[in-house]
Formats: C-alpha cells, structure tokens, sequence
C-alpha cells in the first residue's frame, strides 16, 4: 500500500523481533485441563438446589440439549483468554461429541491457538516485555499468522477455515490441542475477526491488513449465516469476549434476522470472571428481548467451562 499520509509513521521494517523458543511463556501443555467423564454429573446437578443460578446454569443446559435434539447450533463465543486458562481441550472434546457445532474468535484466539500447536507453550508476561519493547516480537508467531492469512487468500476461504487448514498441513506437533484444527478435523464452522492494532501480530512489517481483513470479514458471512438458524431455536455461548465478539455478534444477528423473517427463539448466555455492559446488553438481553431467553454467569473461566462441559455431557443426548 502507497503512504501518502501528511503524517509521519513509524517504519515496522525497523523493529526487531525474538525467537518464540527463547521466550518465557505462563501456559504450557502439562497445564491444560481436559475433559472429566460424565458418570456422576447428573447426580451432582440434581443435587443443586432449584433457585437462582443453579437452577439457571441447569435450565441453560437443557436448553442446549433440546436444540441439538432438534438439529439446530450450539455455537460458542470464545475470548482468547479461554485458551490461556487451558480450556482448549474441554472445548474440542465438546466440537468431537457434536454439542458444540461451531466456534467464533478474535485473532487473539488464533495467536494463541498457533502457539500452543507449534510450541506447545503460549501466553508471555507482558509488562517485562513492555519494558523493553520485545512483548509480542515472537516472529514465528507473526510469520504463522501472516501465513494463514495468505492462505486464506489464495484458497478464498475464511481466517478460521485456514488456520485450520494450515495446521494441519503443516504437521503441527500438538495440533490435537488447536481449536481450529480439531474444527477443520470435525467439519465445524470456526470463525475469526479482527481488529486492526489490537493484536502483536499487528507490530510486525510482514502483517497483511488487506488480506487478514477479508478474510475475517467472509468468517462474519458465515457467522451470519449460523445466526439464521440459531434464531430459531438454537444456542450461543459467550466466554470471555468483553467488547469485540458481543459487537459482532450483534451485528451478524442483524443481518440474520433481515434476511430471514420469522420468530425469534434465540437462546444465549455470557459467561465471564466480572459482569459487564457489552456482554450482558448485546448477548444476554438485547436479543432475547421479544423471544428466547438470555442467561448470564459470573465466575472464573477454569471453573465453570468445566462445570458447564460436565454437564452437556451428561444432559446432552439423541444429537441430530
């Protein structure tokens, strides 16, 4: 792209990047969490009592039951932050059991996603790397992703579908562990949108802004597209997405609902550490508010995901 700004701009081509091996990282794979067998869960959830959000995090379960009963999406929302807590194989376990039908990311999600594949390690400290100017100059990092973002180009597919694709093809030591491989491995739809400036791939004088956008912008397509039968009837899942992915989804359920008419029956429920505007206005009560129902659960991410997995294993059963 030509520069013809009046204002100056920093040259990327002068910054100075660090080998991913070499930096230290807060997650590994021995830290993960996986998946508990279901053998005791109806027990421990008939157990609760009927009031308030035990009641709530149980009807929510059932309702995700019927709408795979029924054939239609259990689609889930994901802050890269769900990776970094080492949830990734409780949600692949849930995509190979057919529950969860679908995933949506920020390109956070698929930075992380590519590390913990390629190196098995993920997650830096960031004000140690602030200090100096090295937090996110992991140049393997930067050339993975530019490389999806590339194939996405060339094959005309979606950011998700080619991170996928790209693990795989690549021989990705761990790539059991990546949500968009297991995705592509499961024939699920795994959807990536970004935000230009937010992410440490951004820094580097190799991102393509052009490509990567495009990209994302036909995942919003086909999150659109998932959101038409979500409508009527089916589930969605926000975990630990505060700002973009509420935004987007608000969005691509517009476009659902102009281009299909008919009763809203959406069901949908934020799950994050605090409660906040976005997620509870955006998910949980603007579209439900003329149909569905809208849930919200507050609690740590390495807690509940699990306890909600636990249960749509027991509860969830005759998937069409």
């Amino acid at each position: 792209m030509t520069n013809n700004s009046r204002f100056k701009t920093v040259d990327l081509n002068r910054v100075t990047t660090i080998a991913l091996d070499e930096r230290d990282s807060k997650v590994a794979i021995d830290l993960l969490g996986y998946p508990c067998p279901p053998d005791s869960a109806r027990a421990f959830f008939d157990s609760l009592p009927g009031f308030l959000k035990a009641a709530d995090l149980r009807e929510y379960i059932g309702r995700v039951a019927e709408a795979r009963r029924n054939g239609l999406p259990f689609h889930v929302l994901m802050g890269a932050h769900v990776i970094k807590v080492g949830l990734s194989p409780i949600v692949i376990d849930l995509m190979k059991s057919r529950i969860i039908t679908g995933l949506s990311l920020n390109s956070a999600g698929l930075i992380h996603d590519l590390e913990l594949a390629f190196a098995g390690k993920t997650s830096e400290d960031v004000q140690a790397g602030l200090k100096d100017g090295s937090f996110g100059m992991s140049e393997k990092t930067g050339r993975w992703f530019a490389d999806v973002a590339a194939l996405a180009k060339a094959r005309g597919i979606g950011m998700g579908q080619a991170a996928g694709e790209y693990l795989l093809e690549n021989k990705a030591p761990h790539t059991h562990l990546s949500l968009f491989a297991s995705a592509r491995e499961c024939d699920l739809p795994a959807t990536i949108h970004v935000g230009i400036g937010t992410d440490i791939v951004n820094q580097m004088s190799f991102f393509d802004p052009a490509a990567t956008a495009e990209a994302s912008y036909l995942d919003f397509k086909i999150l659109s597209h998932i959101l038409t039968e979500a409508d009527r009837g089916g589930v969605v899942a926000n975990v630990g997405s505060a700002v973009v992915l509420p935004e987007v989804f608000l969005k691509a359920l517009t476009v659902a609902r102009n281009i299909k008419k008919g009763e809203r029956r959406i069901v949908t429920a934020n799950f994050d550490m605090i409660s906040q505007y976005r997620p509870l206005t955006n998910v949980v009560k603007r579209p439900t508010a003329d149909g569905g129902r809208g849930y919200a659960f507050v609690g740590h991410h390495e807690l509940m995901i699990p306890l909600l997995a636990w249960g749509l294993k027991a509860y969830v059963t005759n998937i069409r």
